[in-house]
């Protein structure tokens, strides 16, 4: 039997979260069994395996996902997994899996800003309530998360009622030498967005006791949130170098020469740097979030959320014992791996269809 993937949230060009968890899934998951995936741009085979079976459809935002799965039941299909919760299911004759990473968006209701006006403004009249999604859901014969923590809030808002089950985020990146003795530089890494809710700011105000080290923030920048950004860390005489976005290989260098990845985010669905950074012996100072205590357990140093001096204590914490904070962080990377995940979504595929 064969397994319909829907592709098409891996995006064309570089990867965010989702479009990396749904890329490197299938890559493993079609080790176990045969898949097609379902994508809407030649383009976005770049990222799967070669000659993989694959069909052209609409994209995900089309008037035409609508029709989506009655074109799939045309199609023989008895299996479809979608890394995210909204491919279409009117009609649908097949088995199917949806995921939702998180409950972050109903939250922080800001939608992603590559998407039209149009979507975006029923990305936030979609997060008003539960009520949407837990329509959508109703047509899933089983339901994936990322966490426990996600797991926990679906559970907690009664978004979903039948099989759910975690599968875990996993880094590409490895470790060539081991755990490090010492870090060869001073830099403190920071990879993600700058909404609100990612709390940077807290970074940049405690870096006025830490006049020895450098933050640098890797991933792209509005000119006008970089200068906002720059005042903080003028008022705190930080060191602040925005890269204003990094490649795949100059982040995994900064990451390998770091001191530590930071982050003082309040919200977070996985954390998916932290694992990263951890699978290059890099240490990590992060918020104490429950997702966070999740993802990198004992290995992590933690501070309050919005106290920039015990985010300073921390690393200066850090400096102490940096030797073992890198061998405890390559340790805690082991507990994810891709292969892992795509063995336990092949399970649950399998069991809801015996």
């Amino acid at each position: 039997m064969t397994t319909f993937f829907d592709a098409r949230f891996i995006r064309v060009g570089a990867h965010d979260g989702i479009s990396r968890f749904a890329a490197n899934l299938f890559d493993e998951l079609s080790k176990l069994r045969p898949i097609t995936a379902i994508i809407n741009d030649e383009r976005q085979l770049k990222h799967l395996p070669q000659g993989c079976e694959f069909i052209l459809e609409c994209a995900p935002t089309s008037i035409r996902e609508l029709g989506l799965a009655r074109r799939l039941n045309e199609l023989g299909a008895s299996l479809v997994y979608s890394p995210m919760q909204t491919t279409g299911a009117l009609g649908k004759k097949f088995k199917l899996v949806l995921t939702l990473h998180d409950l972050i968006y109903y939250r922080h209701r800001r939608p992603p800003r590559e998407f039209s006006s149009l979507v975006r403004a029923l990305w936030r009249l979609y997060h008003l309530t539960y009520f949407p999604a837990r329509m959508l859901l109703r047509k899933a014969d089983a339901l994936v998360t990322i966490s426990e923590t996600s797991k926990h809030l679906i559970q907690s808002a009664k978004l979903y009622r039948g099989p759910l089950e975690v599968i875990y985020n996993a880094s590409e990146m490895v470790a060539t030498n081991g755990a490090r003795q010492k870090p060869s530089t001073n830099k403190l890494v920071y990879m993600g967005s700058f909404m609100e809710y990612k709390n940077v700011e807290t970074l940049i105000r405690g870096m006025k006791v830490l006049p020895d080290y450098e933050l640098h923030l890797l991933s792209a920048v509005s000119a006008e949130t970089q200068a906002r950004l720059e005042a903080i860390g003028a008022k705190s005489s930080a060191s602040l170098v925005f890269h204003n976005g990094v490649s795949d290989n100059e982040y995994r260098q900064l990451l390998g020469e770091a001191f530590a990845l930071v982050t003082a985010s309040k919200d977070e669905g996985f954390g998916i740097p932290l694992i990263e950074a951890m699978a290059l012996g890099t240490p990590v100072v992060c918020s104490d979030i429950a997702i966070f205590r999740e993802v990198a357990g004992e290995a992590a140093h933690y501070f309050e959320a919005d106290e920039p001096y015990s985010f300073a204590s921390e690393v200066l914490s850090l400096s102490k014992n940096w030797p073992k904070a890198s061998l405890a962080s390559l340790k805690n990377a082991e507990r994810f791996s891709w292969g892992d995940s795509a063995k336990k979504l092949d399970a649950l595929l399998t069991k809801i269809v015996s």
